[in-house]
């Protein structure tokens, strides 16, 4: 009976104390994320890249997964002196009436940079900061009206800006959609070599 109560204690403490699965690494999940947009943009009937051209741009291309271009970035709010409103101008010639939030800062391989996050200024949801901006990789490795990120909000003014994510406007793949271009306080003097690229089309 001793034997038995102290096999059952056993076998219940290696249940209590064995460990969950390892998550997925950070490539595994982000190169998983790519592969579904890839899906995504190949299939859904509201595809930004039109079905003459999807052999063109699919699958849509990166550089490869890096961690170095994860950045922990505080929000410091828009002060009283800061212009609040932006007139972006648009890939088609119009502009687009923006609100900035504040000014992200993060240090990216040991230089210390800010990002402006912005919401339409008539949105009536403002969930999420948009994040437009350029580097000195646009035009040459990557669109060259710029790229984007998209935050979700914190109510703790944290974000993690990971470069990986980064993504090409919809006016790369298809010039009907309307895009506005990256204002002069986004417009990185570093390289970021993460997330999406152009391709050498077919």
């Amino acid at each position: 009976m001793k034997a038995r109560v102290i096999a059952i204690v056993v076998a219940g403490l290696m249940a209590a104390c064995s460990r969950p699965a390892p998550d997925a690494s950070f490539a595994d999940r982000l190169l998983a994320a790519r592969a579904m947009k890839d899906d995504q943009f190949r299939t859904a009937p509201d595809s930004p890249i039109p079905p003459d051209k999807r052999a063109q741009f699919l699958p849509l291309s990166y550089f490869p997964p890096d961690e170095d271009y994860v950045a922990s970035a505080s929000l410091a709010p828009a002060g009283r002196n800061e212009r609040l409103t932006a007139e972006m101008p648009t890939s088609r010639g119009l502009t687009r009436r923006m609100l900035r939030v504040g000014t992200l800062k993060f240090m990216l391989k040991g230089q210390s940079l800010t990002l402006a996050p912005f919401v339409e200024a008539d949105a009536q949801e403002t969930d999420r900061l948009f994040v437009p901006f350029t580097d000195l990789t646009s035009g040459t490795e990557t669109y060259s009206a710029g790229r984007y990120i998209e935050l979700e909000r914190t109510p703790t003014g944290i974000y993690m800006i990971d470069f990986n994510r980064a993504f090409n406007p919809y006016c790369y793949y298809n010039p009907t959609y309307d895009c506005p271009f990256p204002p002069a306080e986004n417009r990185l003097t570093v390289p970021v070599r993460a997330g999406e690229k152009v391709r050498a089309l077919k």
